[in-house]
């Protein structure tokens, strides 16, 4: 049975999956970057807990992160807001992935332009994920 942490992070990867950029989850970062972008989720940190007692509950908040990319020659800042924007929708759709967060806040995304030599440009970022999540013990 997979832990709380592990429900989590896959329900969250699930419902990035509808959108149209390649969504992953702690894959490396490919040679090619899909025409609609690219998301790849990584684990990130669960921090340390909050602990109520009676009954025993840790209270984590679990800083996933989700890395952004966009690769375009022209209409690349377009193209990357236009993914922030559906990811944006697609968490605030569902606050709770199903019930199993207490809540789900992204943060504000810095962006990058990388450049690569022969190719067009890539436009980057990282964003944290914030999961409010409870388990019965730190391993749950």
């Amino acid at each position: 049975m997979p832990t709380t942490r592990e429900t989590v992070l896959a329900a969250l990867h699930a419902r990035l999956q509808p959108l149209a950029a390649l969504t992953l989850r702690d894959e490396v970062l490919p040679e090619r970057i899909p025409t609609a972008g690219l998301i790849i989720l990584r684990d990130g940190q669960p921090g340390e807990p909050e602990v109520t007692l009676s009954p025993l509950r840790y209270h984590y908040q679990h800083r996933a992160e989700l890395e952004v990319v966009v690769q375009a020659g022209s209409g690349r800042a377009s193209a990357f807001d236009d993914l922030i924007a559906a990811i944006g929708a697609a968490l605030e759709a569902d606050r709770t992935l199903g019930g199993l967060c207490d809540w789900v806040e992204p943060e504000s995304p810095a962006s990058v332009d990388l450049p690569v030599e022969g190719a067009a440009a890539l436009k980057a970022a990282v964003i944290t994920v914030v999961l409010h999540h409870t388990t019965t013990g730190p391993l749950a």
